[in-house]
């Protein structure tokens, strides 16, 4: 559809700005979150401190120095960046939120999940927010409501693909696959060897949609089938998507010992420590996995097919901050948010958090962010089930979850888990719309 074509469109403008310039080089309790209380507003002579919640603990560090920067025009505000661990923070946030409370600056779930607390009433419209109009109106619509509202400054993009470890690949004379056949002959080479080939665990239901979306494209067809999906002339049942499903199973084979008990960070210890040679991830895990290991000699390809056609890397809009309706600080959490709209904020999650930024012009800074852009600029396909399908209580993106869970503690056969899924989709999807 439109809109799938437009949301790449978009990604790919944003990437090939970051390729020029460098080519010139889903635990706190709500009691300790920070709450908004009922007192008025700060002047902007009085010292205000703000809170951001946010599900990326990994970033602590490297958001001290983005406040630093922001702070260098705003010393009277201080800026306490406190994430919740990541399968926590929705139910944190949430109850904090319906209690009155909260963060000042929340860090919103990308596309329905965050726009649906504004249409909830849970977060302030910025539409007139300085700034807000040099990002890319499809870039925007993952943090815009039903009512045309937008909420959130989208902050960073994000790219799925596979991370590998160079120095294990070299020792065993193995060189980037292909084709999905080539990859599996890689994974066999490395078992073979007594190393990991993939480092995947089942406990973290978001993983394995992640990893779904990752490798599901060349089994389905992509955006085609995806297109197809949305105006109803396809379902989660249709042999295609099976097969995506099958492949996960398939994969199995090439997964830690005792994987379904693994979660993220079980996975990410294991190609930290050089125990596993490849790693189905996002971009946000490279500042990470540098920083745990700057010695491992990291590399990464997009996701091979089974025809051997062009390889893909599934990509999405991450995360937008958006400021607390019932904030006491809402001036002062806007002037954080038109921070964040600004080119100075985006070079700064690229050279901190080493992360695509959603602001156009930005440069990537090293061959990594680099390779990064180049992926997603020619091998892009949309995040489908996150885009279009984030509805639904449960969700759709909880239902595939679960039925994957279910399928690797062998509860459901892949056939059993679409039924699942195409369940949920029947019960809240209208095509068409």
């Amino acid at each position: 559809m439109k809109k799938s074509a437009l949301i790449l469109t978009a990604i790919s403008l944003v990437m090939s700005a970051l390729l020029t310039a460098c080519g010139d080089k889903n635990e706190s309790s709500p009691s300790e979150q920070s709450t908004a209380s009922n007192s008025p507003a700060a002047s902007s002579s009085e010292k205000v401190t703000l809170s951001i919640g946010s599900w990326r603990v990994e970033d602590v560090e490297g958001y001290k120095k983005i406040i630093a920067e922001f702070n260098k025009a705003n010393p009277n505000i201080t800026v306490e960046f406190k994430p919740t661990a990541d399968q926590e923070y929705n139910t944190v946030l949430n109850t904090a939120l319906m209690t009155g409370g909260g963060p000042d600056i929340v860090h919103m779930r990308p596309y329905a999940p965050g726009s649906e607390l504004g249409d909830n009433g849970y977060l302030a419209a910025i539409n007139d927010l300085p700034g807000l109009n040099t990002i890319p109106a499809d870039l925007l619509a993952s943090s815009t409501g039903k009512d045309g509202k937008i909420y959130g400054v989208p902050i960073a993009l994000n790219a799925t693909q596979i991370f590998y470890n160079k120095k294990i690949f070299a020792d065993l004379q193995l060189s980037e696959p292909q084709t999905w056949d080539e990859l599996m002959k890689v994974a066999d080479t490395l078992k073979s060897n007594k190393i990991t080939p993939f480092a995947v665990g089942s406990k973290d239901g978001w993983i394995l949609s992640l990893v779904h979306s990752a490798i599901a494209p060349g089994f389905y067809g992509g955006t085609a089938f995806e297109e197809q999906l949305l105006k109803g002339e396809k379902k989660f049942t249709s042999p295609e998507f099976v097969k995506s499903i099958q492949a996960m199973k398939d994969l199995a084979a090439y997964f830690p010992d005792n994987y379904v008990g693994l979660g993220m960070d079980d996975m990410r210890n294991l190609f930290v420590t050089e125990q596993a040679g490849m790693f189905i991830m996002g971009d946000w895990e490279i500042a990470v996995v540098e920083s745990m290991n700057p010695d491992l000699q990291l590399g990464m390809f997009p996701i091979p097919k089974p025809d051997g056609s062009k390889p893909t890397v599934t990509t999405w809009v991450d995360g937008s901050f958006g400021v607390n309706a019932n904030s006491p600080h809402k001036e002062e959490a806007l002037k954080f948010l038109e921070f964040a709209a600004s080119k100075s904020f985006g070079q700064l999650m690229a050279s901190e958090l080493k992360r695509a930024s959603a602001i156009p012009g930005v440069p990537g800074v090293d061959e990594l962010t680099s390779k990064v852009a180049d992926n997603a600029v020619n091998h892009s396909t949309p995040y489908n089930i996150l885009i279009h399908f984030d509805r639904g209580n449960p969700t759709l993106k909880t239902a595939l979850q679960d039925a994957l869970q279910a399928m690797y503690l062998n509860k459901l056969t892949p056939e059993k888990a679409a039924e699942e899924i195409q369940k949920n989709a029947d019960s809240w999807f209208k095509p068409g719309q």
